[in-house]
Parts: structure tokens; sequence; C-alpha cells
């Protein structure tokens, strides 16, 4: 039986929160394996294997945003002809996906080994710190091709709503990387070259079960080896479609660049949360924690608004464009609001898992005050983005994520926080830069639904 679903009929809400599902759990995964990289590291490494490891977070989002960005592009893509049941187009879009992600992985890991230690440097990483944070950096990029091509299998397996594969493969990859870690850190004494390492395996490990997924697929979006040379199951297609390639670079590449920025934006923000003492500090990263829980939690749901739309769109089937904007909007909306009344309540024994200093739990709270009332405002930029991405927009949406979220945010620090200098005062350009970036967002989506033929 095809596990495939098709999203131009049947109940939105179902079949949304059917589709989001095994996104949400991928994403949660995904978090909690990254946390259990950096307990390993911390505990059985010591203080500077964690630190070393640390000093490349910006780094390691910048580069994997990127990739993500892209496996957005071929999500929007693959779903829009698969929508409009464009066989031979859907064959070229993957197959070409295939061959640009690769190079895209490649280019990231020859820049990546070549200037990973001139990038730290610009990051003023500790001195003791920088050999470790070289080496780890230097082993993690060696599994970017990996990473793109299993991002670029993600995206078209969602595109023709099959979210259950990539989450298994995850699940896989992700367990092989814990024990890897015990592995190599324990038993082995490698420190950050065993956490790097066990990362870079379970990469290849997810990106080779995707790939068999998609030429084992007799579906339309498989790939196949005679598809690389101009016909795939008796259609001929081209092996690399120029077409296909501008439209996924005009499509992902946006989307990429924004995710890349958000770091850079992070990099003034944490700059100013480093102003204050060491306790607000230590809130702040313990706080920090639940970012990635609730925003990964939601992004379920804009996978869903792009593949729903994106489908849709291609079938023609306007109306259903719109109502599935909302409905993702909604889930997307209350699920913020859900979680971060949960951190409003039980926000002291959240901050707890990561310190049991009372003063250090205080200040974490702090942030948490505000960024619980945030989340669930922040639905309405990241959502309506990703709806304009399933018409096919992506150079505008960012553009305004870049203004709204990034350079506004820095705006915001040399005015707003440069006057008051408080912590509230800094945490606030969060709800506002996201409601700016939303209103801006919404009337674009606005503009491009009537544009298509929408009321």
């Amino acid at each position: 039986m095809s596990s495939t679903t098709d999203l131009t009929t049947g109940s939105l809400p179902k079949k949304i929160l059917i589709f989001s599902l095994p996104l949400m759990f991928s994403n949660i995964l995904q978090v909690l394996f990254n946390m259990a990289d950096v307990a390993v590291v911390g505990r059985f490494a010591g203080a500077y294997a964690l630190g070393a490891v640390g000093s490349t977070s910006i780094l390691v989002m910048l580069f994997t945003g990127f990739l993500i960005g892209m496996g957005n592009g071929v999500n929007v893509l693959t779903a829009r002809f698969y929508g409009a049941r464009k066989e031979r187009d859907v064959k070229e879009t993957v197959h070409t996906s295939l061959i640009i992600c690769l190079i895209t992985g490649v280019i990231i890991l020859v820049v990546g080994i070549a200037f990973a230690r001139g990038l730290l440097e610009l990051l003023n990483t500790k001195d003791e710190l920088i050999d470790g944070a070289t080496l780890y950096l230097r082993i993690y990029f060696v599994g970017m091709p990996a990473m793109a091509i299993y991002n670029f299998g993600s995206g078209v397996l969602s595109a023709v709503g099959d979210t259950k594969k990539p989450l298994y493969y995850l699940l896989t990859a992700g367990i092989i990387n814990v024990v890897l870690n015990l592995f190599f850190v324990i038993v082995c004494e490698l420190d950050v070259a065993g956490v790097s390492l066990a990362t870079v395996i379970s990469q290849y490990i997810s990106a080779t079960l995707i790939l068999h997924a998609l030429f084992k697929s007799k579906e339309m979006y498989g790939l196949s080896l005679a598809g690389f040379g101009g016909v795939h199951h008796g259609i001929n297609c081209n092996t690399f479609s120029k077409e296909k390639a501008i439209s996924l670079l005009v499509l992902g590449v946006p989307a990429g660049v924004q995710n890349a920025i958000f770091a850079v934006a992070n990099l003034f923000i944490q700059a100013s949360v480093n102003s204050f003492d060491a306790t607000m500090v230590s809130g702040n990263a313990a706080a920090a924690n639940s970012d990635g829980l609730v925003y990964e939690v939601m992004a379920a749901f804009y996978v869903a608004c792009a593949s729903f739309i994106g489908q849709n769109y291609g079938a023609g089937k306007k109306d259903r464009i719109l109502k599935s904007y909302f409905v993702c909007l909604a889930y997307s909306f209350g699920v913020g609001a859900i979680l971060g009344g949960g951190l409003l309540i039980w926000g002291r024994q959240f901050l707890g898992l990561f310190t049991t200093e009372t003063a250090v739990i205080e200040s974490g709270m702090l942030r948490l005050q505000i960024m619980a009332f945030s989340y669930a405002v922040s639905a309405f930029m990241d959502c309506t983005i990703a709806a304009a991405r399933g018409l096919g927009k992506s150079l505008v949406p960012t553009i305004i994520v870049v203004m709204g979220s990034c350079v506004f945010r820095i705006v915001w620090i040399y005015t707003i926080f440069a006057t008051y200098r408080t912590i509230t005062s800094l945490y606030l350009l969060y709800i506002f830069s996201w409601s700016i970036t939303a209103i801006a967002a919404i009337v674009y989506f606005a503009w491009c639904y009537r544009k298509v033929g929408g009321k």
C-alpha cells in the first residue's frame, strides 16, 4: 500500500493533525537527541569539552539552517507538482533536487573544513577551547552531505503526505547516535571528536535509510538510476532540469539564508545578555532550552501548511488553500498558547532540570514569563511565511523576516535596550519583532492569494 496521503481531499483539520503529529515527534526527538549529546560530553568529557562543543553552536545553526531551508524548497516544489499530478515534473524535481542538495552539502563540507578555525576566531572563541572546537566542527562538517540528503528526502516525503518514514529513520539514527556517543566518549575517550563522529555516522545512517525508501518506491516521486539517465519508469525526463533547479534555488536559498541569518541576529542578543551578571546569563541559558521544544512542536504545523497549500495550489483547489492556512494557524497558535501557559505554571520545575541554584531559576523565570506569552504570537509570523512559500513565494517572505525579526531586533538592541538596559526590555524584542513581521507577512500573503484567484 502507498504511504502517501492526498492532501487535496477530505477533512482538513483531521488530515493536518494526522500529518503533523509524526513531524512533531520527529522535531522533539531531534531536540532531545541534541540535549543528549551535550549531556554526554559535559558529564563524561569535562567542562572544556563541553565549552568547545558549545562554542560551535552558532556556526552549526548557520549551516544546518541553510540545508533545512533547501529541504523546505524541495517540499514546496514537489508538493505543487504532486498535487497537480504532473508526473514528469515530479520526477524531474526529485532527481534534480537530489543533485542540487548533494552539491550544496559537499560545498558546505569543503568550506567548513577549510575555514572552521578562522570562523571560530571571528566569534572570539576562547584560546583554551578553540582547538577542541575546531576539531569538533571539522568532523561535524563531514556529515553535511548526509544532512543535505536527509533534508531533501524528508522534504519529498512530506510533500506527498508521508511524515512517518522520516520519523522512523530519525528515531533509528538518533538512538544509534546516543549509543555511539557513550561508546566513543566513555570507552574510547575521544571527548569532542567522539561526539562529532557519532553525529556524522548517525547522519549517514538516516540519509541511507531515506535514500533507500525513495529508490525502493514505485510512486512518481521515487528515485531510480534510470531516472538520472533521462528515463524513469518508462517516462522521459531530464536528468538535470535547469528549470527545476532554478525553481528550487529560488525557493530554497532564501529560506536557507533566512534560517542562517537568525543565528547572526542571535549573536547580538546573546552579547546583550552577556552584559548582565553570571547569574542572569545562566538563567537565560537554562530558560532558552524551552525555545527549541516549543518552536519545534509548532514547526510541524508550518511544514503542514506549506505542504497542504502546495498540493492544493497545484491541484487548483483555491478554497482549500485559505482553509489550510487557517487550520494550521489555529493549531500552531493553540500549541504555542498551551505550552507557554504550561511554562508559566511549571517553569521553575522545568528550569530545575538544568540548574539547582534558586537565583538562576528566578533569573530564568524572567525570560519564561515573557516568552510564555510570545510563543503563540510567533505562529502568525511563521505560519503565514510557510503559507506564502506554499504558493511558491520565497524571496519576499525572506526579506520580510530578515527585516522584521533580524534587523528590527538589532535596531531594538541599540535603541530601546540601550536606553533602558533591563533584561525585560531585551526580552520584549521577541514579541514586538514577531508582531511586526506577522503583520507584514499577512498583508503579503493576502496579496499573493488574490493573485492566484482567491477571494
